[in-house]
């Protein structure tokens, strides 16, 4: 686990450092339900006696709803006995031995709800955490998310800080980026941006104002995805600026905004808990690429660079909050992922503006390829490359493209275009859109959109 995602998780581990009771719980609007809520509170008691008499009434209950009360504590109290019984007797499943596949089970369960007060049960654990998770988890607070699927990911509130106007520096000064090194990509209204992935592993989120426009990249290292979302939302007054809760939600970030406190879906770009919930905002995305610094510097030699001078002390070399993570095949918080086709960490490129959700396996992009498509009505035409995770789409409105002599070219019956961040622009000086994407890991596009979209072949 990097190391700025496990640094409260020693003390944590320690069930009897918690001592966690009714009086500390936020005062409910609804009515709680009070014997489950203080048994579970008491799992995290001071005393080991009563940690075990409450494993034990919890056991005794029968009662389904003190399952995800109890999923809850197999997290932390692995020295408490009797935890791992009591869920075999409730959920009469045997195949699970660690938190994360009672996880597993819990997503696979949504017919298994909590008991009445669980938010409150839950609140005054994470505020041992971190008192300001109150901010996100009170009583009755809104949500269209399971709340019980909401886990702690290893930092406090804005442990991972967010880079908010950052400094940037031109291009010829950014001595310390090496020519393969890949950035976030941006250019909006001709002002060109990079944002490097050493320093953005750090940071997962910056905002800023590009062209004029104000935007957040809500970047996620745990399911490999940077999505730019504009961030300015029609009927309020400001910009939204967001920030890392802390949380996450099937191993994606919650992120957060720092007007209303209610926690967002990165990849949908969607308010899920607190006040916002329901509301009907959704982010609209714009595009982004992942590409080699050499190749981004070429295509736009006025582009400015994010400096090193972040305002915070880290190690930005490459690789080094989330190398081993990049390079393993497995999840680091538990999702379930369907693997049928495609492998939990097999990368995509997601487009995001069609009204039909669609992906393509990255390995489609191999050696530099050129892909006439449709996504719903919609045709387009992608040109990627594989090796460097760089992939844009344009409209094509009927026209078949093939590669140009150089890489800033394409072909049509038409003649020969050239490709832009911003559109195809034609030999007469037509224009094909750009349209906005990004690539992430399968298994969270196919745990966000999977359900209403649609795959391209390998």
């Amino acid at each position: 686990m990097p190391p700025h995602r496990r640094s409260l998780l020693p003390a944590l581990a320690l069930g009897a450092a918690l001592t966690l009771t009714a009086a500390a719980a936020p005062q409910a609007a609804a009515e709680p339900d009070e014997e489950m809520l203080g048994h579970s509170l008491g799992l995290f008691a001071g005393n080991p006696e009563a940690r075990r008499a409450a494993v034990e009434a919890i056991r005794a209950s029968g009662r389904e709803d003190m399952i995800p009360a109890l999923i809850q504590a197999r997290r932390f109290l692995t020295t408490v006995p009797g935890i791992e019984e009591a869920l075999i007797e409730l959920t009469g499943h045997e195949g699970a031995d660690s938190w994360h596949e009672w996880m597993l089970w819990q997503e696979a369960n949504p017919q298994i709800m909590p008991f009445e007060g669980f938010e409150i049960f839950k609140a005054a654990l994470f505020m041992r955490i971190d008192p300001n998770f109150a901010f996100f988890l009170q009583p009755d607070v809104a949500h269209e998310i399971r709340l019980e699927e909401i886990v702690w990911g290893g930092v406090v509130k804005d442990g991972i800080p967010a880079l908010t106007n950052p400094v940037l520096i031109a291009a010829a000064e950014a001595d310390y980026l090496g020519a393969e090194e890949l950035v976030f990509g941006v250019k909006i209204n001709g002002d060109a941006r990079a944002y490097p992935l050493r320093i953005m592993d750090w940071h997962e989120m910056f905002n800023d104002v590009v062209g004029g426009v104000p935007v957040s990249l809500a970047y996620c290292t745990l399911c490999g995805s940077g999505i730019l979302f504009e961030t300015t939302v029609e009927g309020r007054d400001a910009p939204f600026v967001f920030g890392s809760s802390g949380f996450l939600y099937r191993s994606n970030k919650l992120m957060y905004d720092q007007e209303t406190h209610s926690l967002w879906n990165q990849f949908t770009g969607r308010p899920v808990v607190g006040p916002l919930t329901g509301s009907g905002i959704e982010l609209k995305t714009r595009p982004v690429a992942i590409t080699s610094w050499q190749a981004w510097r070429a295509a736009n030699p006025e582009t400015s660079v994010l400096s090193l001078e972040t305002g915070h002390t880290r190690d930005y070399s490459p690789g080094a909050p989330y190398g081993a993570y990049f390079s393993s095949p497995d999840l680091m918080f538990p999702a379930l992922v369907r693997q049928d086709d495609l492998q939990a960490k097999d990368y995509v490129f997601a487009l995001r503006s069609s009204g039909t959700e669609k992906a393509w396996p990255l390995t489609r992009f191999a050696g530099g390829q050129v892909i006439n498509d449709q996504a719903g009505i919609l045709h387009i035409v992608l040109l990627g490359d594989e090796a460097t995770r760089t992939v844009r789409a344009y409209r094509r409105d009927g026209q078949t493209f093939t590669r140009g002599e150089s890489l800033a070219e394409l072909r049509s019956e038409a003649g020969t275009w050239q490709v832009t961040e911003e559109a195809l622009v034609g030999p007469g000086g037509e224009r094909l859109a750009r349209l906005p994407g990004h690539v992430a890991y399968w298994f969270a596009w196919a745990g966000y959109l999977g359900e209403e979209g649609e795959v391209a072949a390998q």
